[in-house]
């Protein structure tokens, strides 16, 4: 009875994608956070009788033959890369990033990462850091008597003080861009590592070579959408319950062939 074999697939593949909603929705309010979607394929066929092959009674070739699935399986969870709505904070480390690219920051082993998450710090030494003290790269520190930062679209950091009239340039943060951002590897904490799917990243200056500008003083909101997600679960459920449906009918009829005497 393939029939049992064959739901249990439908039921996993339902599973799985009712978590990926559930992730989706847990990380409605997350800064930054594109909404995932999951991606499903046909598994093998059994070729009972192949297509075209000739009919031995009359030579007459099958037009469609038989053809028997073997379920379903998970095939991709695919980020629907979007931009998000920009929500004003007026802090002056806010940054969020309209159009593409990523800000550029440096892990604890040295290595390379990125987020669209702009919602950076100070740290005691008045380096600018991400919420988890990671440094954006290039480094810039902030002296620790500025009265106030201002970043412009380009990302030029700008230092204001109680002296000066002129404010001073500490630096200007750079952009990467990836020719496939979907391929690129979820690290956690609204981080990204490159892949081999995703390329290697193109570094450049905000609003030149297709990156986008920054704006300081606001952050991206997520791109879920409550209501797209519920309607999805709610298909996800009930394709759950029809999968166990068919598990059941599968059940009561091994149990009818077993009770015949």
């Amino acid at each position: 009875m393939r029939a049992l074999k064959i739901a249990a697939t439908g039921m996993s593949a339902q599973q799985m994608r009712v978590e990926v909603i559930s992730n989706n929705l847990s990380n409605m309010s997350t800064t930054g956070y594109n909404a995932r979607r999951a991606e499903f394929a046909d598994l093998h066929y059994e070729q009972v009788a192949r297509a075209g092959t000739v009919n031995a009674q009359d030579g007459t070739v099958l037009p469609t033959g038989v053809q028997l699935g073997m379920g379903v399986r998970p095939a991709a969870v695919s980020v629907k890369l979007a931009q998000g709505a920009l929500s004003e904070t007026r802090g002056d480390l806010d940054l969020a990033i309209e159009g593409k690219g990523y800000f550029e920051v440096t892990l604890p082993n040295g290595q390379p990462a990125y987020t669209r998450d702009g919602a950076l710090k100070r740290d005691g030494e008045g380096l600018i850091v991400t919420s988890d003290g990671l440094p954006v790269a290039p480094e810039i520190v902030i002296p620790e008597d500025a009265r106030s930062v201002s970043i412009n679209a380009s990302g030029e950091v700008y230092a204001h003080f109680a002296n000066a009239v002129e404010a001073q340039l500490l630096g200007q943060f750079s952009m990467a861009g990836f020719t496939n951002p979907k391929g690129l590897e979820a690290l956690g904490g609204n981080l990204f590592a490159e892949t081999e799917a995703s390329g290697p990243p193109f570094q450049g200056t905000a609003g030149e070579d297709g990156l986008g500008t920054l704006r300081q003083g606001y952050l991206e909101d997520s791109t879920v959408d409550p209501v797209y997600e519920i309607t999805e679960l709610i298909e996800a459920q009930r394709g759950y319950e029809l999968n166990s449906k068919v598990i059941s009918a599968a059940d009561q009829m091994l149990g009818a062939t077993t009770q015949v005497r």
